[in-house]
């Protein structure tokens, strides 16, 4: 990246430029995850329903979406690190949308898994990796509030985006639908990127949150603060950090998937089903966003050890609460929900730096395909050898404690 001068780190009314950043990483967030992550169960029951595979066969190419991503991830980390961030998500919606538009002519069992994969790639390039990365060059001492404003754009996909596609793909099914699918990911993220996104500060000749830059006597500038790629995978705080997330992911992302089909089962209405999965999501955004300002007064590692307890707790809570109490818990833990995703990258960006974050965080979501491919897995097991969700929620809780031990044992996050 050179360090051209272009003028103030300022865009519209004076505001810094990276406030924009953010705002258009929220839409591009918005985007991926509404058509993408939350889309997954629409596009399984459509695969199911409409084309005739059968529920395994749809969920084993559900899984292999996980697993594409996190192994593309690594090389999103390693490209966005080289070149301009905006050409990553402009092929990341370009592979996306041609996925989605073959997707209307899958008639045979390879050709559905593949679109999961190649679906998955497109994914991991115009999503959580390039986005934090982003938000993390342009912020250091408000990054916690710039990346709760960000990644709020990930429960608001799930919010605003994700029905909208229900009920198309209801109405004019599948094949109907995926063209207009496809061009939503062209239009909602190349112009937001190539429009709004400026890939560093440095382009601007500032640093992080517009401060000066940093150089040596002769004026050349220092290399980005941080630690170099092996050193920090190799570190015990990314090894034990990165398990903490794996427990914690397998549990979130667990409860999640099987949260309607607990809510309807022990009250009997989809409605109210319903209603605990859109306070979980509304309690997700209210949360991080408090969250990200609460961090500018407390530790990052303390907030996630709060954060752990408080969904362990949730979790227990939901394994034996009836009626309306599976609304208020369902709230408490929305909370820990939309924290929980944010502190991942932002704990490790405070850790190493810069230097070598995307390949960092890229390597750590690697293994992140662990626990969120298994969380629902596990409790579908569970509730099947039991036939009630009580040892499910509790086996979740469980996790959440081995997180705890993990976080703790890390030790200092500047260590």
């Amino acid at each position: 990246m050179n360090d051209r001068r272009r003028g103030p780190a300022t865009g519209w009314f004076g505001i810094y430029y990276g406030w924009y950043v953010v705002g258009a990483t929220m839409l591009v967030m918005t985007v991926a995850s509404g058509l993408g992550f939350y889309n997954l169960s629409v596009y399984l029951k459509a695969f199911v329903g409409h084309d005739g595979f059968s529920v395994s066969a749809a969920s084993g190419a559900t899984a292999c979406f996980f697993i594409a991503s996190g192994v593309a991830g690594l090389g999103v980390g390693a490209l966005i690190e080289k070149y301009d961030v905006r050409i990553t998500l402009t092929a990341g919606a370009i592979i996306c949308s041609v996925a989605m538009f073959a997707a209307a002519h899958v008639t045979a069992l390879w050709q559905l898994y593949g679109f999961y994969i190649l679906f998955g790639v497109g994914y991991s390039a115009c999503g959580l990796i390039p986005g934090t990365t982003l938000v993390a060059r342009w912020f250091a001492r408000r990054r916690s509030q710039a990346l709760s404003i960000a990644s709020t754009g990930l429960s608001l996909g799930g919010i605003l985006l994700t029905p909208l596609s229900a009920r198309l793909i209801a109405h004019v099914g599948f094949a109907g639908a995926a063209p207009w699918l496809a061009l939503v990911f062209m239009l909602g993220i190349v112009p937001v990127a190539w429009i709004a996104i400026r890939p560093s500060p440095l382009d601007y000749g500032v640093g992080p949150d517009g401060d000066p830059l940093h150089r040596d006597e002769t004026g050349a500038l220092l290399p980005a603060d941080g630690v170099a790629f092996h050193d920090a995978i190799g570190s015990r705080f990314f090894v034990l950090t990165t398990l903490a997330f794996i427990f914690a992911m397998m549990a979130q992302v667990g409860s999640i998937a099987h949260q309607f089909s607990l809510v309807a089962g022990r009250t009997a209405s989809d409605e109210m089903a319903g209603l605990a999965v859109a306070v979980l999501a509304s309690a997700s955004i209210v949360g991080r966003l408090i969250g990200g300002w609460a961090l500018a007064y407390i530790s990052s590692r303390g907030f996630v050890l709060a954060l752990l307890v408080a969904q362990g707790i949730a979790l227990v809570l939901f394994a034996f609460a009836q009626g309306m109490g599976l609304i208020f818990v369902a709230g408490l833990f929305g909370c820990t929900v939309g924290n929980l995703l944010m502190m991942q990258p932002l704990i490790l960006a405070e850790a190493f730096g810069l230097r070598a974050y995307g390949r960092i965080f890229s390597f750590n979501q690697l293994f992140m395909v662990t626990g969120v491919a298994s969380g629902p897995a596990v409790m579908g097991l569970l509730f099947q050898r039991s036939g009630s969700y009580e040892d499910s929620f509790l086996t979740m809780a469980v996790a959440s404690v081995l997180a705890i031990g993990l976080i703790m044992a890390a030790g200092p996050v500047k260590a």
